[in-house]
């Protein structure tokens, strides 16, 4: 790519970028997995042994100490709400993510901005690729802690990656405008910390929506997880199709959103190399 030439922002150019250099993301996505665990002894498979100790601690502790229901009168075992919380702790994981490691993307890797041909916009696709790795594992968790307590697996869990896919989008709009700000603005990595905790708190993850008072319920229905978390425990607890609709509307909003965080990284990137 010619320093000179302004790159594309167009919608069409995000979409053409992730097909031209879907090659290099797949690559790129292996490592970003494979990275976390190299070194230790069980490799991998804390992929798979890490939600599942979560999943365990989470069950003791808001259940067993904390004696938690869902809801008011809520007459749910320690078990189906352990699954319930399960759920927002899956979604949230995601978007927190690809928060979590934005600020770094362009800071870290240096080397790849001097290289006047490589596709820096690319780089958040592969820490969206390990998001959705992982929580399709702690997917996988899940739906074992269901078989195992005889909760039930109903056929729409296989909805599940369908519900959650546009919060990816999302999260790519996310880290395409943390990452290029980062660059010029380093005290934003100090942020994100405090924002994903936000996130999680001001979403159902750990109660009902319905347990909020009615003035500040539109807190939370603002916040990009609350309708994912909704929709993914209608189709993983309660057996029932996505609000369809809903969804659809929601992937158009966060197309545009992530749109916007392409265009800006476009627009920012230019500036790159001279701040690094």
């Amino acid at each position: 790519m010619n320093p000179h030439v302004s790159p594309s922002v167009g919608f069409g150019s995000m979409l053409t970028s992730f097909t031209r250099n879907r090659q290099l993301i797949g690559q790129l996505t292996r490592r970003e997995v494979l990275s976390r665990y190299r070194g230790s002894w069980v490799g991998l498979a804390w992929s798979f042994f890490n939600p599942l100790i979560m999943l365990v601690i989470y069950t003791f502790v808001f259940s067993t100490i904390f004696k938690a229901r869902w809801g008011v009168g809520s007459e749910g075992s320690q078990a189906d709400f352990a699954v319930i919380l399960f759920v927002g702790i899956i979604v949230h994981g995601m978007l927190a993510e690809c928060i979590l490691k934005a600020p770094a993307l362009i800071t870290s890797n240096v080397s790849y901005v001097k290289r006047v041909m490589f596709p820096l916009e690319v780089l958040p696709w592969p820490v969206a690729g390990s998001a959705m790795f992982h929580a399709m594992v702690s997917f996988l968790v899940l739906l074992l802690a269901q078989a195992v307590v005889g909760q039930g697996v109903f056929w729409t869990a296989s909805l599940f990656p369908i519900v959650v896919a546009p919060l990816m989008v999302v999260g790519m709009g996310m880290m395409w405008l943390i990452a290029s700000t980062s660059v010029y603005v380093r005290d934003l990595g100090m942020i994100t910390g405090l924002v994903v905790t936000a996130l999680m708190f001001l979403a159902p993850v750990f109660y009902p929506a319905s347990a909020l008072p009615e003035g500040y319920r539109w807190i939370i229905l603002w916040n990009p997880l609350t309708f994912i978390i909704e929709q993914g425990r209608q189709v993983l607890i309660a057996g029932r199709t996505p609000d369809w609709v809903g969804l659809g509307m929601y992937l158009c909003v966060a197309l545009l959103f992530a749109w916007i965080g392409y265009a800006w990284f476009q627009r920012t990137r230019k500036g790159f190399a001279d701040v690094l």
